[in-house]
């Protein structure tokens, strides 16, 4: 299992790559492992205002559908189109395959989410 540092990860196996006011939101090496083949990605709108802890969008995989929440508050500035065609992308490269940017209304918020080492603890504890 692959968990990069200097990202910020969620109990729902979300990862943040924070860039001045912008976050780049995707899902973890561990939630793709975990998910199997994904064969659609379902996301927001541009422009959409969400809160952290909703539901942003969902994902698909040949074993089942689950949806995603947002660690973050913000407004969505872009989705990554080329999962459209390509969800495999989340497998292959769950940490170079973004799923939305977000301008964060709250950087408090971050605090609320793990560093690499807290969210490994979490995925041991998690597979027992």
């Amino acid at each position: 299992m692959k968990i990069l540092e200097g990202l910020y990860y969620s109990k729902d196996h979300e990862w943040v790559k924070v860039e001045g006011d912008k976050s780049y939101i995707g899902i973890t090496d561990y939630a793709q492992n975990a998910l199997g083949e994904i064969v659609y990605v379902e996301m927001p709108e541009v422009d959409d205002e969400i809160d952290a802890g909703d539901v942003f969008g969902v994902i698909e995989s040949v074993k089942a559908a689950s949806d995603s929440f947002l660690p973050v508050s913000g407004k969505v500035l872009e989705v990554n189109e080329e999962l459209e065609d390509s969800p495999e992308l989340l497998n292959e490269k769950p940490y170079e395959s973004w799923i939305l940017v977000v301008e964060m209304t709250d950087k408090s918020e971050l605090d609320n989410l793990m560093n690499d080492k807290e969210y490994e603890e979490f995925c041991k504890s998690e597979s027992h």
